[in-house]
């Protein structure tokens, strides 16, 4: 139950809200005497390591054929929670748009209840290759705004475009199944 790639999804879950601890908590007692510059290093670094974790648990799973049903489970779960803390530390700290943010989070929100209930009806929406490139790139313009590098706005609204888009195409697909599919 536990192999490799369920384990790298495990310590993403745990690095998530590490990262976002060292976002949001920057005036906090337990961070008095560092500069805030390296509070947004740590906070980047989790992330990166966070990131790698998510390519290496899918590559380590496809290839020796460790995909589990945990693993179906933990893998999206450790993705949202890093995006998530990722986007909410970006706004709290007013680096990213709430509009953007807003975006994102509604339609991965939405999209997470479509799967469900298509699992729910047996029917199998995998994330699309769409979806797997609006991750990357969702996870490029965290680690561009946590290091406040120049085209880090306009990564995230690149970012927006594909989630919206990438929302689109699980919608159609779930329309799709569902017409050769019919509700009992």
């Amino acid at each position: 139950m536990f192999n490799i790639p369920n384990i790298l999804a495990f310590i993403r879950l745990l690095l998530a809200p590490l990262m976002f601890l060292f976002l949001v908590n920057q005036d906090a007692s337990i961070f008095e005497g560092i500069d805030r510059s390296w509070l947004n290093y740590f906070a980047a670094f989790i992330f990166v390591v966070a990131s790698a974790t998510d390519f290496f648990d899918g590559y380590i799973a496809r290839t020796f054929n460790q995909v589990t049903v945990l693993g179906a489970i933990l893998d999206p779960l450790a993705d949202k929670m890093l995006t998530l803390a990722g986007f909410l530390g970006l706004m709290m700290l007013d680096w990213a748009s709430p509009w953007a943010i807003f975006l994102i989070l509604t339609r991965e929100l939405f999209i997470t209840g479509l799967r469900v209930s298509a699992m729910s009806q047996g029917m199998d929406i995998s994330a699309s290759w769409m979806g797997k490139v609006k991750t990357v790139v969702q996870m490029i313009a965290i680690g561009f705004l946590l290091m406040q590098w120049p085209g880090g706005t306009v990564l995230l609204w690149i970012a927006v475009v594909l989630t919206l888009y990438s929302g689109y195409e699980y919608v159609r697909d779930f329309f799709q199944k569902m017409s050769h599919h019919p509700i009992d």
